[in-house]
């Protein structure tokens, strides 16, 4: 096996810098919605980047576990890492099962709330079907000294098409549910079609693979349709739980519009690329049948490639990032900071310096200690694991 390099001794500390000449509006000073100064904002720290992990190629998510430890997917690779003590090394994973194709792989990761007791981890990546097709699904292994052991598929079925818009992001909500986004396959009818769990956030129970009961089509006769929790998504790249409990995506845009949604029970969101895969047509198509939910923030025209996100936690020196959330953009080779009040209403934007000097930025995820960890997305052996802090 082979060990990758750290640099753990890497460290990036930046002011908040003013942008430079010709930057995008969402540089610059803390903005409100309406785009003037926000001068509610509590003052922003400078930030501290540490590099933990170089040499790494296409890093697609990243989680703490015990001792210390990280574990990180590779999507081309397939590979599962763990990162210890400065160094990042492969764990014995059937790579050779996972899928691979354009933007599908070993995708998202996500780690049991049990996972001292249980050693329980999943995983969302591509597979193979019999006769020869593919699908995207959801795994769970059990992680048992330097080996990975599958417990068992949890769902599948996941379309494909080239593996172009693959999703797929995990996450444990509060509640216990394992939430799953997914993409749609670049195939104009899954996002509404609820017998497709194409274009979805999925919702279901962690240790049996059954939908959650709670789900608003539980009782459908179509298997499939029970464990839809929200629909009409174009490619879900980011799930985060805020502290009241509201969940939220990551969608990316066409040529406009990534989005970032609260998301609600049984919500259709508005995505409707027909006929065909027409990507002229809006993100959130409010004269859809029916009633679609808002984008709470838009990139508008360009998009950014909007991808993970975390919500900064309070306290810990965050000062005015506490409290926002913190959104991966790949196109955009930046990590953007939104504000949100109690109800959901955009109040603000910001885009340190610090965190524009990396490239394209896949996963952003909470540490313990509050820090933010980022898996960086540029290919070719020269991506990073990094650890942001406020100074």
């Amino acid at each position: 096996m082979r060990a990758l390099s750290a640099g753990l001794l890497t460290t990036l500390v930046v002011g908040l810098a003013p942008a430079p000449a010709g930057a995008a509006p969402l540089d610059g000073p803390p903005r409100t919605a309406a785009g003037g100064p926000d001068r509610a904002a509590k003052a922003l720290p400078a930030l501290r980047v540490r590099t933990l992990a170089s040499g790494l190629d296409h890093p697609w998510d990243v989680k703490p576990i015990t001792g210390g430890r990280l574990l990180a997917t590779e999507r081309d690779s397939a590979r599962l890492l763990v990162v210890d003590g400065g160094t990042a090394r492969p764990v014995d994973f059937p790579s050779g099962s996972v899928w691979v194709s354009g933007e599908t792989g070993l995708m998202s990761l996500e780690v049991d709330p049990d996972f001292a007791d249980n050693k329980r981890f999943y995983t969302c990546q591509g597979g193979f079907t019999g006769g020869g097709g593919h699908d995207v699904r959801v795994m769970a292994w059990k992680l048992k000294g330097g080996a990975a052991k599958p417990v068992r598929k949890l769902v599948g079925g996941f379309p494909v098409s080239s593996g172009r818009h693959g999703g797929c992001k995990l996450l444990v909500a509060r509640n216990g549910a394992l939430l799953v986004g997914t993409g749609d396959a670049a195939v104009g009818t899954n996002p509404r079609d609820l017998r497709s769990l194409g274009g979805k956030v999925l919702r279901l129970d962690r240790r049996t693979g059954k939908p959650w009961p709670g789900n608003p089509f539980a009782k459908a006769g179509n298997r499939n349709k029970r464990y839809v929790f929200t629909y009409g998504h174009r490619n879900v790249q980011g799930l985060a739980q805020r502290a009241d409990g509201s969940i939220w995506s990551v969608e990316q845009g066409t040529y406009r519009d990534d989005e970032v949604n609260l998301l609600k029970r049984g919500g259709d969101y508005g995505y409707h690329p027909v006929p065909g895969y027409n990507e002229d047509v809006p993100m959130t198509d409010q004269s859809l049948p029916g009633e679609q939910q808002a984008a709470r923030w838009r990139s508008g025209d360009p998009t950014l490639a909007t991808s993970g996100a975390a919500w900064v936690r309070g306290g810990g020196g965050w000062g005015g990032y506490a409290g926002m959330l913190a959104v991966g953009v790949q196109k955009g080779q930046r990590v953007l900071f939104l504000r949100f009040d109690a109800r959901g209403r955009l109040k603000g934007s910001r885009t340190p310096a610090a965190l524009r000097e990396f490239g394209r930025i896949r996963s952003v995820v909470s540490a313990p200690d509050g820090d933010l960890l980022l898996t960086t997305d540029n290919g070719d052996g020269q991506d990073r694991l990094l650890r942001v802090s406020p100074r």
